[in-house]
């Protein structure tokens, strides 16, 4: 079977394409076209590799994928700093600095489900770094998310405001890694705020999660310890939207919370007992 390799000139007519859009313009198409690369890969077959666990894990396409916009955002915006979830790094000499996840819940994608998605964000260096721009794309519903100027976009359309609700009438998007079930400092808040949800939901990619939220499909997203690549590019899209995004800390770590003001109010307060 021939192998599907994303070649020199691929990028190159992608570079071309690109030297006049707008960061709005070329975040979208990056996601668009790092997500479709990684969609046609696993068609031909992926080899995985373990991280940390059987369920963290990297694929061929994760490394193509953020190998392209890497080399992408170092024609179009060379100056700018580069950080991704596979090992890209390039420090920013504009205060401005692309954060990537080429492959958003890469387990989900390397057991062929469609609930994953490619990611970035564009962050000012600051102690605490406020993401300008993001997008998402979700390649197998061929769906894009974009947060920029303050407004959030899915294919184009603006996302209307969300609406207040309580955590009793919401659907909680969540994960805790089974390692950390048997951790009662961790565990308890976690479990004083599933309990007093409608519902619960493990789905295993945090960008799409949170575009989701902002979206209004699903009420609030809690998660501890989250990365960068996994909180910048949907934090922007839930704010956009009249949602909040907070970090609290219990149980020795940290939670990010995003949702509705009320539902993020309700969580917290739970986190915190």
């Amino acid at each position: 079977m021939r192998r599907l390799r994303h070649n020199g000139g691929v990028t190159e007519a992608f570079i071309n394409a690109h030297r006049s859009s707008s960061d709005a313009e070329l975040a979208a198409a990056l996601v668009q076209h790092a997500g479709g690369l990684a969609l046609r890969m696993r068609a031909e077959g992926l080899g995985t590799e373990f991280k940390t666990s059987v369920s963290d894990v990297v694929t061929e396409a994760d490394r193509a994928a953020e190998r392209f916009v890497a080399s992408a955002l170092e024609a179009l915006r060379p100056n700018d700093g580069v950080i991704g979830e596979e090992g890209a790094n390039r420090p920013s000499r504009t205060g401005r600095t692309w954060v990537i996840d080429p492959v958003d819940g890469t387990y989900n994608f390397s057991q062929g489900s469609d609930y994953f998605c490619s990611a970035l964000a564009l962050i000012d260096d600051s102690p605490s770094p406020t993401p300008t721009i993001s997008a998402i794309h979700r390649p197998a519903l061929d769906t894009t998310w974009v947060a920029a100027d303050g407004e959030a976009t899915r294919n184009g359309v603006a996302l209307p405001t969300l609406a207040d609700a309580p955590l009793a009438e919401s659907a909680v998007v969540t994960y805790l890694h089974p390692t950390f079930m048997s951790d009662d400092a961790v565990r308890e808040p976690w479990l004083r705020v599933v309990s007093g949800a409608a519902t619960i939901r493990m789905l295993g990619a945090g960008s799409v999660d949170l575009a989701n939220i902002a979206a209004g499909q699903m009420g609030a997203w809690m998660q501890h310890s989250v990365p960068d690549w996994d909180w910048l590019p949907g934090k922007p899209l839930v704010e956009a939207v009249g949602g909040r995004c907070v970090k609290v800390d219990a149980g020795g770590v940290t939670w990010c919370v995003a949702g509705n003001p009320q539902v993020v109010d309700e969580v917290a307060a739970r986190l915190r007992g």
